[in-house]
């Protein structure tokens, strides 16, 4: 019996040392590309972790917030950014638990993100901006806004999802899916197996993309190494959008909204029409426009097409 133990004991030491060693290797080979470069841009103090932004251009301030996922950061702006920066100063930064900036060990909320966007344009841009979001992203901007009137000029929100999609609440399961992947072996091993480079791939091309063929290698390298920056830290991010932490109604906050809120759908999203339908309900000031031939990210697929919507937008005084 006793050795039957001993022997119990060295295998679960064996293959939690081996599953260490392949949670490193991610680690590591993820970024040996170094796409990400920090050198590019400056790092703000925040009171829960340094945050990582970039300022160019020279006009009116814009603020671009990527979704909230442990994938993404701020590189999803590169192709419209230069363009941009030609009118406007242009900021762009990486939230809490994404990319170059820090992922410390807590539980995300809605609110700390909400917080993260007020103290930032406070205390970085110092001055009302045009906030432009994509995907869930908007439901902070929406709410920051409803708590300071004075804080946004205007917002455009980039393939906002449906509203029902806010009102997700903790529960048992969820709550177990947060505690497993925040276990210090076993919780990088299932995140690093679900941020594997196959299963972006496979994300990018089947989600975010409307044309497969447009997603490049360095595309790719950069969701990737985003993903891993920091020791594969994003698992904590993950854990709360599993956990349902991240989310919070936002249908009451819409119909506050006293500043225009701008919504752009891709076409071959499923149910666009109606997504956008359902805000619009909440609130006369808002106003939409339809994108083709992208899905998710136009940002990066099909560029041109919205900035044009985007100017639209921000020349409609």
């Amino acid at each position: 019996m006793k050795k039957n133990i001993k022997h119990f004991f060295l295998l679960t030491a064996l293959a939690a040392g081996t599953i260490h060693l392949a949670n490193r290797f991610v680690d590591i080979t993820a970024q040996m590309k170094n796409i990400l470069k920090s050198q590019n841009g400056e790092y703000f103090d925040w009171k829960n972790g340094k945050i990582f932004y970039t300022k160019r251009g020279k006009g009116s301030p814009i603020l671009l917030i990527h979704e909230l996922n442990p994938i993404s950061s701020s590189y999803e702006w590169c192709r419209i950014v230069k363009k941009l920066e030609k009118d406007y100063t242009v900021y762009t930064l990486d939230l809490l638990g994404c990319g170059r900036s820090d992922k410390p060990y807590l539980t995300y909320t809605n609110y700390l993100y909400v917080q993260l966007i007020t103290d930032f344009i406070q205390n970085v841009i110092g001055e009302k901006p045009d906030v432009i979001t994509t995907n869930n992203a908007v439901s902070f901007a929406v709410l920051a806004q409803n708590m300071n009137k004075n804080l946004i000029n205007r917002i455009i929100a980039i393939n906002p999802p449906a509203l029902g999609e806010f009102e997700r609440t903790p529960d048992k399961f969820s709550t177990v899916k947060k505690t497993l992947l925040e276990l210090p072996i076993i919780g990088t091993f299932i995140y690093n197996i679900r941020t594997h480079e196959t299963n972006i791939a496979k994300e990018l091309r089947e989600t975010y993309f409307y044309k497969s063929q447009l997603v490049s290698s360095k595309m790719l390298d950069a969701y990737y190494e985003a993903a891993h920056i920091h020791s594969s830290r994003g698992k904590y991010l993950m854990a709360s959008i599993e956990g349902n932490y991240t989310d919070n109604a936002i249908a009451h906050a819409l119909k506050k909204l006293e500043k225009p809120l701008y919504i752009i759908e891709s076409r071959s999203l499923p149910n666009a029409v109606s997504t956008a339908d359902s805000y619009v309900k909440n609130n006369s000031l808002i106003e939409t426009a339809y994108i083709s031939n992208a899905r998710l990210v136009p940002q990066l697929e099909v560029p041109d097409k919205l900035l044009s919507i985007i100017h639209m937008f921000l020349n409609n005084n």
